[in-house]
């Protein structure tokens, strides 16, 4: 089902997310007559200013957009929050993007992923289940992160998703796996249109700062060392944020078909893609390449000793060594993969992060 996000209520949560944010300036940019409800728990798993400066970013977008955008701060496990924004404003495309990430943050905060991965998102589901109540039009489509994290140890490369997921290596992994497999019901019991994508590993402008990009220029500008995790054998499917808006937009307007079985009731409409660019990128070649943008944007002075702040380490609990995106199913659907190559995305990324600290 074709959706035109013209004239739309789109209500994305996590809007001052990095995702979120980035997928609201281009949804301001492109559409006309579309409203974006933001919604945000504003919550302080990192520097809630650098939250404040993507708002800034969308409120920018705002005054030369011929859309609207409405920020509600509130946390998406409020169940009677978000019944109030479903009944108030009766978003036609749903983007749930507000959880808690992070594999090694999982470990030592479980309850931080049971909170906002599990409850919250069953009070999006709900909400969305009850948006069809008195024969109201209701949610067109719902669109929600997954994680290239559901795939574990799984050894067989590139990772697909006709591949079996069973076995998550992290709290954090079973919390997307099981935010497919309750989309999946929901879908199944209440014909909700649904589509998850699993994100691999991204990095840009504005990004989180525990991942590995922004914590290593953090940790290099300070003049601390960088740690790299199993020795630097690892493999990772980068992708820059703008590939990965693109590939949710796209999404966004081509919903699962509503169609019924033979017995009569509903085929689930429900679909999961990657995004990720299918070919992974060498971690020291990743971080080669990082610390040359970072001299050439003027964040490190050009003769930055790199081998003395390196310090490499075994594997960490719940990581894993390779993430390999197959995207052959987003491009048979959606005519499009991640294409922005790691020495683009890292220089727009060195140059915004010499802005943003004024260093």
């Amino acid at each position: 089902m074709q959706i035109d996000l013209n004239g739309k209520r789109i209500l994305i949560t996590g809007a001052a997310g990095f995702i979120g944010a980035h997928l609201a300036i281009r949804l301001l940019n492109e559409t006309e007559g579309a409203e974006i409800i933001g919604l945000d728990s504003m919550n302080d798993y990192y520097d809630p200013s650098l939250k404040e400066h993507r708002l800034d970013l969308i409120n920018e977008a705002v005054k030369s957009s011929k859309s609207a955008f409405k920020f509600i701060k509130g946390n998406i496990a409020d169940k009677s929050l978000i019944d109030e924004v479903f009944t108030l404003y009766k978003p036609g495309v749903v983007v749930n993007l507000a959880a808690q990430a992070g594999v090694r943050y999982s470990i030592d905060h479980p309850e931080a992923y049971i909170e906002a991965n599990i409850i919250g998102f069953f009070n999006i589901l709900e909400a969305c289940r009850h948006s069809y109540d008195n024969s109201d039009a209701g949610v067109e489509h719902l669109v929600y992160a997954s994680s290239s994290s559901v795939y574990g140890g799984n050894k067989k490369i590139p990772f697909s998703t006709d591949d079996k997921v069973d076995n998550p290596v992290s709290l954090y992994a079973a919390t997307k796996k099981s935010n497919e497999l309750l989309a999946h019901a929901y879908s199944k019991l209440y014909n909700i249109p649904s589509t998850g994508l699993r994100f691999f590993t991204v990095y840009g402008p504005a990004g989180r700062p525990d991942m590995f990009a922004f914590s290593a220029t953090n940790r290099l500008a300070e003049g601390k060392d960088i740690t790299i995790f199993n020795y630097g054998n690892m493999k990772r499917d980068f992708t820059y944020v703008d590939d990965i808006v693109e590939g949710v937009i796209r999404v966004m307007c081509g919903a699962p078909d509503r169609q019924n079985g033979e017995d009569g009731l509903p085929i689930p409409p429900y679909a999961v893609y990657n995004i990720g660019g299918g070919h992974p990128e060498n971690l020291m070649d990743f971080i080669n390449t990082l610390q040359e943008e970072l001299v050439r944007a003027g964040v490190l002075p050009q003769d930055y000793d790199f081998e003395a702040h390196r310090k490499f380490a075994p594997m960490q609990p719940g990581d894993v060594p390779v993430t390999y995106a197959d995207p052959t199913a987003l491009e048979e659907k959606f005519g499009f993969k991640p294409k922005i190559e790691i020495r683009e995305g890292l220089r727009k990324f060195a140059e915004w992060y010499k802005e943003y600290y004024k260093k």
